[in-house]
């Protein structure tokens, strides 16, 4: 039967006993992580988020708690008081920061009864994620998930202090709105009120921001949950947290960089107490494409892309030749000491390079005996030696190479890099790697819709010596935007928006918005432009990605409290589900969902 608190305070969390309380008496609470009874006495370890202290029950310190404990099983819930013992030396348990000490039970309260779990509530537990998911409750009493949820406070309270000592304000904006265009699709809310209508969840507060700016609050910020519909990957959740910023009277993309960079700086500080580099590298976006084949490098190792589409254009290979083509090269990876890798490992090679677009790789192996590749009848001594020169190819060295649109050929070398920077070792694991980019273009073009798109969003500024491209050459036209990259991850990133009427109208129809659609759209917000808008930008740092990144996991479902699975659904709470037909009926009287 349960038993309550009544005359019990806790002295301290349980992790948080020291030597310093030998011979107090104490109160403690928490569940059972473990319990061994030796016969003569029972040792129950005790947990709570802090971590563990070591109770002792015999008949000689209590007789009555020394008989109860005997009933105690895994997870019940125990309030006990007792007297803090120092441990007998070779019974210290160096693991635990309270291994020095346990407490002596003089009186046991069975707050709470539990059945036994699904599954052991430890870190060595070999449980699929299906079933950690539905009884998530049970899963974050462990340690590990625990960490991670408190790293995410601490990250919060960072960034709370350290925007409000800057002059920013904490400002809520809804989560009821309008659907605009923003690069996913919306998840939709019906109206009961106004029947045959939506309301859209925020991919994001970008519009709201922005009009916060119009209206004159200067600095804002928020801690924003944001939605988007959209297929789900490891780090991807339909549901996922913005570290939101926004400010005005700033016109040069340092402004922003510059509070951005000092935040991350005081949040490595303050949560896991790492001192960042007092500047931030920054790499233009053109320089990251050529040089590592990604928009988000990861600067921890080199293995850098090459150019080589000059030695092997006029070679004769067909696929070379169609390097010549706009918008087209051939480019390489030198592999030192790879001219050993077998016909299996290049074929993993070209399987990561199919994953993004290209027919596969070609190879060189430079080796002792000679030279090996499927290429040999293209390739005369004269290209061998440039090539050789150009990538400073030594005996033993490996080329993988890729001839494609550059897209293709920057998306494959660049995922083959980071294969070959895991697969070999190359990347310090515990180091932080912390840069910006830069000089992002304006636009890129859809293939699939045969127009122009906004890179970033529509709202984004050009720079201001590329406004003579906007009509003419609107590709070449390149955007005051920012992403700060940590570790090859897309930490965050923003840009200078649009404060002109004339631009933001031009940055819409060339995006193939016609007039009724920006009224449709945006109306409202291209309303608020008519009554004087400070120039203003902003950013926003994703908080899960934070927090996976500071807390050295993969997988953003760790840092999650209540995450979905990979079919966006809530195992626990078995959501999405259908509703009662009397909802529905109150939301679609008629059975319409939509209005003539």
């Amino acid at each position: 039967m349960a038993e309550f608190l009544t005359g019990m305070k806790r002295t301290k969390m349980c992790g948080l006993f020291s030597a310093e309380e030998v011979g107090l008496e104490v109160t403690a609470m928490g569940f059972v992580a473990k319990y061994r009874n030796l016969g003569s006495i029972v040792f129950v370890d005790l947990r709570d988020r802090t971590g563990i202290i070591q109770l002792a029950f015999s008949s000689e310190i209590d007789k009555c708690s020394f008989e109860k404990a005997q009933t105690v099983r895994n997870e019940f819930v125990l309030a006990v008081k007792g007297t803090v013992s120092k441990r007998s030396a070779n019974n210290v348990n160096i693991r635990i920061t309270t291994g020095e000490i346990e407490i002596l039970v003089t009186e046991l309260r069975i707050i709470s009864e539990a059945e036994t779990p699904p599954f052991n509530i430890t870190e060595e537990s070999n449980v699929n994620e299906a079933m950690r998911l539905r009884f998530r409750y049970l899963d974050l009493r462990r340690a590990y998930l625990q960490k991670l949820i408190i790293l995410r406070d601490k990250i919060c309270l960072a960034t709370h202090n350290y925007l409000s000592d800057k002059g920013f304000l904490n400002i809520e904006t809804p989560f009821l709105g309008k659907s605009t265009p923003e690069g996913a699709r919306d998840y939709l809310v019906p109206s009961r009120v106004n029947l045959g209508t939506f309301y859209a969840l925020p991919q994001s507060p970008q519009i709201y921001k922005q009009l916060l700016m119009i209206s004159g609050f200067d600095r804002y910020y928020q801690i924003a949950r944001c939605f988007r519909d959209e297929d789900l990957r490891a780090n991807r959740q339909p549901e996922f947290t913005q570290i939101d910023i926004e400010m005005s009277y700033v016109d040069d993309i340092t402004d922003v960089m510059d509070i951005a960079e000092g935040l991350i700086r005081y949040i490595f500080k303050e949560s896991i107490g790492l001192d960042l580099p007092p500047q931030f590298k920054k790499i233009e976006y053109q320089e990251a494409m050529e040089r590592f084949g990604s928009d988000k490098p990861d600067t921890r190792f080199s293995l850098e892309l090459e150019n080589i589409s000059e030695v092997l254009v006029d070679t004769g290979f067909p696929p070379f030749e169609e390097s010549q083509k706009k918008d087209s090269s051939i480019r390489a990876i030198n592999i030192k000491g790879g001219a050993d890798y077998s016909r299996k490992d290049i074929d993993k090679l070209s399987a990561v390079a199919r994953e993004y677009g290209a027919k596969g790789v070609f190879s060189i192996a430079f080796k002792k005996e000679g030279i090996s590749s499927s290429l040999l009848k293209y390739l005369d001594q004269i290209v061998l030696d440039k090539l050789k020169n150009r990538l400073n190819i030594q005996e033993g060295d490996l080329l993988i190479i890729v001839a494609d649109k550059n897209k293709t050929v920057f998306d494959s070398l660049g995922a083959i890099r980071l294969y070959l920077g895991k697969t070999l070792g190359l990347i310090d694991e515990q180091s932080y790697d912390v840069l910006w980019v830069t000089n992002f273009p304006l636009y890129e073009y859809d293939e699939k819709e045969d127009r122009l798109a906004a890179m970033h969003h529509p709202f984004t500024s050009p720079l201001n010596e590329d406004l003579v491209y906007l009509e003419s050459d609107p590709l070449r036209v390149r955007a005051k935007a920012y992403d700060l990259v940590i570790n090859g991850q897309e930490a965050g990133g923003g840009s200078i928006r649009i404060h002109s009427k004339d631009i933001q109208k031009k940055m819409f129809e060339i995006i193939g918005l016609s007039q009724e659609d920006i009224m449709h759209k945006f109306g409202f917000f291209v309303d608020a432009f008519k009554y004087g808008v400070p120039p203003h930008g902003g950013l926003a740092f994703g908080l899960d990605r934070l927090v996976m990144l500071l807390g050295k996991t993969d997988n953003i479902k760790d840092v999650i409290a209540f995450p979905k699975n990979q079919s966006a659904q809530c195992l626990m709470s078995d959501a999405p589900s259908t509703l009662d037909v009397r909802q529905l009926k109150e939301i679609f009287p008629d059975g319409k969902v939509f209005n003539d």
